[in-house]
């Protein structure tokens, strides 16, 4: 499928209220939205202890360049013990947080970044979102994350084109163990100090039972100076109060999530 796909979905949808996150999908929709939906759209983006600094900033600098209505909100899923809780679907207590937030603010109809590939995992997100009658643009139009990223490419957006994978910080908790804020912040900044050091290609932190794990690529686990990484995510992780052991390993995609029984696995 292409551009004009969306374009067409987009066409029949009137004051859209686009949730954003900071990552290539939710952006790039809000930025064709804003120049081809029938009425520009409200932007909101959920900024929380859970969200790496640099997502809220990316969504800040979008707005102010390409004229965005944007709203910066809390959907306090930090307050809600079934999402702190860090259960399997976890994702879904965050999502009905957020778009019971932004149903609060507005009668719009609300649109997600979800594309088609996402239908192929467990999205637990997805049956939140279908709740609140939230409407995927991506999915309606049959395009997937290559795609989105062409596009992004097509219309000069090469920072979100190329931009990495990033789930949100409580990710990288171990499924069952709670998501604090002190968590989060060891999380975040232990990742934003590792990317200036050694400017991976890919970089998880992830909180186990026993401390912290770090996940690189296989040409940045290669490289690195174990002792003088160590210290860095010791010196982190004191300065929040944090202690454990600390790994180093090569990563794996979602690792830190424990899955469900078998029949529950469909969102």
């Amino acid at each position: 499928m292409s551009e004009a796909a969306l374009t067409a979905v987009l066409a029949e949808m009137h004051d859209l209220a686009i949730a954003v996150s900071g990552g290539v999908d939710s952006m790039t929709l809000a930025y064709l939205a804003g120049r081809s939906a029938p009425a520009r759209p409200l932007v909101l983006h959920a900024a929380s202890a859970a969200v790496p600094e640099e997502a809220t900033a990316r969504v800040r600098h979008y707005a102010r360049v390409h004229g965005w209505r944007l709203e910066v909100i809390d959907a306090g899923e930090i307050e809600d013990p079934r999402y702190v809780a860090n259960p399997h679907d976890r994702c879904f207590w965050c999502k009905t947080n957020l778009y019971a937030t932004i149903r609060g603010r507005t009668d719009r109809p609300i649109a997600s970044g979800a594309n088609v590939d996402d239908l192929g995992d467990y999205r637990p997100g997805l049956r939140a979102a279908a709740e609140y009658g939230v409407r995927h643009p991506w999915i309606e139009a049959g395009i997937g994350k290559a795609e989105i990223r062409r596009i992004a490419a097509l219309h000069g957006l090469f920072d979100l084109a190329e931009l990495p994978a990033s789930p949100c910080l409580s990710s990288r908790i171990e499924t069952g163990i709670p998501v604090t804020v002190g968590a989060l912040a060891v999380i975040d900044r232990l990742e934003r100090e590792l990317r200036l050091a050694l400017a991976p290609e890919t970089l998880r932190c992830r909180l186990r039972p026993f401390g912290i794990e770090i996940e690189l690529d296989d040409a940045a686990l290669a490289r690195i100076d174990r002792p003088t990484v160590e210290g860095l995510a010791r010196a982190v992780m004191a300065e929040h109060r944090q202690d454990g052991e600390i790994r180093l390993g090569r990563y794996r995609r979602g690792s830190a999530f424990r899955r469900p029984p078998a029949q529950s696995v469909r969102p």
